[in-house]
């Protein structure tokens, strides 16, 4: 039987971190969907990304690990996402630790380690810093 895995993020300035989700997050299944913030969402959530959506999702798209891009547009999509897919397990870094246990009742949920010492927002502030 197929078992299919969700993450969702923005993904914006790819890095090894991301890499490492996405790879260990494929690991735990035979198929993994990523839900990929929208220009829009990110605007609602007051977070700005360096790359638009569709530049993202071609980004997302090309990784081995990845099998369906699909756009995030709402927090509360996710309940009917883990439907729609028929989710096994939904996926995501341990900063969000918590944050997603609701979807317990839908699926398993599994929170991973971040990868340590890389984040976009640390990117972000060393490339703006050297802007200056």
């Amino acid at each position: 039987m197929m078992r299919t895995i969700i993450t969702y993020g923005t993904f914006d300035i790819l890095h090894v971190g991301h890499i490492n989700l996405l790879r260990r997050a494929r690991e735990l299944g035979d198929r993994l969907i990523v839900g990929l913030s929208t220009d829009a969402f990110n605007a609602k959530k007051h977070k700005a990304s360096l790359l638009d959506y569709g530049n993202r999702k071609v980004v997302l798209e090309a990784i081995r690990h990845v099998d369906l891009v699909i756009a995030e547009e709402t927090w509360e999509q996710k309940v009917s996402d883990v439907k729609k897919y028929a989710v096994d397990a939904f996926v995501i870094g341990d900063d969000w630790k918590g944050e997603f246990d609701f979807l317990g009742d839908y699926c398993e949920v599994i929170y991973l380690p971040r990868t340590e010492d890389i984040s976009s927002t640390s990117i972000k502030q060393t490339l703006l810093s050297a802007a200056r």
